[in-house]
């Protein structure tokens, strides 16, 4: 049986010296620059990071505007522990409020304030002039199609592989929940978010 496109692709061979590295390379860079920037901005224009912006962005985009810590976790690509110390800063500046989960009282929400809303929505002005600035207008609008396209099918080739586990620094990875196994140090598709 031949093998499937993902298992030949996995076959190629890439050297250092590859120049298709050079675009790699410059991904890389400029995800780096962008993300600081952005987060730049948002200090000095707002006294919130860009991570915390991410986090109050998430919460407000969910049903009630509350969600699950894990799931905020996964989504701001923040450990377990690193999303409960964003959370501890977001509620001291009581933008976040933490309740239990009324499905089954284990869980902890993350639920946005009304202050919370109000100070999002200041920041949204700062980083959305700056996507537009560093982003949008440097990307030719015809491209934008293409490089969604592009980033979607990098999200999925790594997610066919297993969603990544998050972690940071001496943060382990949480145990595994019942039935779930652990492959290459990844969670396998089968973890329930």
């Amino acid at each position: 049986m031949p093998p499937t496109r993902l298992e030949a692709e996995h076959e190629l061979t890439l050297s250092p010296r590859d120049p298709r590295l050079d675009t790699w390379r410059a991904f890389l860079m400029a995800h780096a620059l962008l993300t600081r920037r952005l987060d730049e901005d948002l200090r000095a224009g707002e006294g919130l990071t860009l991570g915390e912006y991410s986090a109050l962005l998430q919460v407000a985009e969910a049903p009630g505007r509350s969600l699950r810590m894990n799931q905020l976790a996964t989504g701001i690509f923040l450990s377990r522990s690193g999303v409960t110390r964003l959370i501890d800063r977001l509620e001291a500046d009581g933008l976040i409020e933490r309740s239990t989960c009324t499905d089954d009282g284990r869980g902890a929400l993350a639920v946005l304030t009304d202050a919370g809303l109000t100070r999002l929505r200041a920041a949204a002005d700062t980083h959305l002039s700056g996507i537009a600035r560093y982003f949008l207008e440097v990307v030719p609008t015809g491209e934008l199609e293409h490089l969604a396209g592009t980033f979607r099918a990098i999200g999925d080739r790594v997610r066919a592989e297993g969603e990544p586990v998050c972690f940071e620094g001496n943060d382990r990875p949480e145990p595994e929940p019942t039935g779930t196994t652990r492959a290459s140090g990844r969670r396998t598709a089968a973890v329930a978010k």
